[in-house]
C-alpha cells in the first residue's frame, strides 16, 4: 500500500531533499523534518510558501498529483495587500491574463485569517498605509508561481501564501514544520 505523508511546509524552506543550488549553500531542505525512506514530494510549493506538501513512495499517485492535467483542485488562503472588492475577485473566479496566457477560472472568496494560524518567521512587511487581508484560492493548474501573480494582476499583491488543501487532502492542525501519515 502507498505511503501519503501530509508535511506542513515552512517559510523559507526547499520543497526538496538536497539543495542543489551553490556550493556551500544552507538553504533548508526536507531533510531538516522528514526522515523517511523513499517518499518524495508530489508537486512544489515554492521556498517562500508555506502550507501543505503531500509526499508518497507512489510514483503513479505522485505524478497524478503534481501533474496539471489531472486538474487536482488546490486551496490557497492568500494574505494580500489592500481588501479585493467584488470585481478583483470576479476577475480571479473568471480567469486572469498573465505573460503566459490566461489562467483557468478559480474559486476565490475573503476569508478571515485562519483560525489556529503560526506565526511566520520573519513577518510579513506590514505597511501602516496599506490595510492587508485574506482570501481563499482554488485553482486547477500550477503554473511557476501562479497564485502570487494572480493576485498581483487584480491589483492586490500577495504578502503570504498558505497551501490549505490538495485535492481531498488537507493540512487541518499539522502544526508548521511537522508531518502525519495520510
Amino acid at each position: 500500500m502507498a505511503r501519503v505523508i501530509l508535511f506542513n511546509k515552512p517559510f523559507d524552506v526547499l520543497s526538496q531533499f538536497t539543495d542543489k543550488g551553490t556550493e556551500g549553500s544552507t538553504r533548508r531542505t526536507l531533510s531538516e523534518f522528514i526522515d523517511v525512506p523513499k517518499v518524495y514530494p508530489a508537486g512544489r510549493l515554492d521556498r517562500d510558501s508555506e502550507g501543505l506538501l503531500v509526499l508518497t513512495d507512489d510514483g503513479k499517485l505522485q505524478a497524478r498529483i503534481s501533474n496539471p492535467r489531472h486538474k487536482m483542485s488546490k486551496t490557497y488562503w492568500v494574505q494580500v495587500e489592500g481588501i479585493p472588492d467584488e470585481t478583483a475577485l470576479a476577475a480571479l473566479r473568471n480567469g486572469v491574463t498573465l505573460k503566459d496566457g490566461p489562467t483557468k477560472p478559480a474559486q476565490a472568496k475573503r476569508i478571515d485569517e485562519p483560525a489556529g494560524l503560526w506565526p511566520r518567521t520573519p513577518p510579513i512587511r506590514v505597511r501602516k498605509s496599506v490595510p492587508d487581508s485574506w482570501i481563499e484560492l482554488t485553482i486547477r493548474e500550477g503554473r511557476n508561481r501562479q497564485v502570487r501573480r494572480m493576485t498581483a494582476a487584480v491589483g492586490h499583491p500577495t504578502l503570504r501564501l498558505i497551501r490549505a488543501r490538495i485535492g481531498d487532502w488537507s493540512l487541518g492542525d499539522i502544526e508548521s514544520g511537522r508531518w502525519r501519515d495520510a
